[in-house]
């Protein structure tokens, strides 16, 4: 997968924070760590799992993402949420936004993708965009990920007041 080829360390410092036994299944180990009422437990896999997100979500590497991504309450949230989803519904086709893309494809969609997206690759959106040609695209040029690089920031803002017309 490309993270792991893009961001090689960040990928070390994740599946190296699990024993070498339990690697073989990467998420099924995270989400039994993220499960346990022990914080002694989840909270070290919440911390790993969240730094090895933001340290994959900007376009370059940003101090203040890395930090806030470190902060617990914001770690454990992060990662139990998305564990769930990827165990649960990621994997089983189950969440294939794509193939009910009839569904909603009556709802005005504005899709504000960044082109150097490790997280979410460009590809998604694309093909998401080509189901739902009705929904107007934005590929930000200069980011990657995060919700708080100053070009998905803004787009996201102009979306959000476009929205709020209809």
């Amino acid at each position: 997968y490309g993270i792991r080829r893009v961001f090689p360390e960040a990928w070390r410092a994740f599946s190296g924070f699990l024993p070498e036994a339990e690697r073989s299944d990467i998420l099924a180990a995270y989400y039994r760590r993220l499960c346990d009422p022990d914080p002694r437990i989840h909270m070290p896999a919440a911390r790993a799992w969240s730094i090895y997100e933001g340290a994959c979500s900007t376009l370059l590497p940003n101090p203040e993402t890395a930090a806030a991504f470190s902060e617990d309450r914001l770690a454990l949230g992060l990662a139990r949420i998305e564990a769930h989803f990827f165990s649960r519904h990621l994997l089983d086709g189950k969440c294939d936004l794509v193939a009910r893309v009839p569904q909603i494809r009556h709802l005005p969609a504005i899709i504000v993708q960044g082109r150097y997206d490790m997280v979410c690759p460009v590809g998604s959106a694309d093909e998401l965009v080509r189901a739902w040609p009705e929904a107007r695209y934005v590929i930000v040029p200069d980011a990657g990920h995060s919700a708080m690089e100053p070009g998905i920031r803004e787009q996201l803002i102009l979306a959000t007041e476009q929205m709020k017309q209809i």
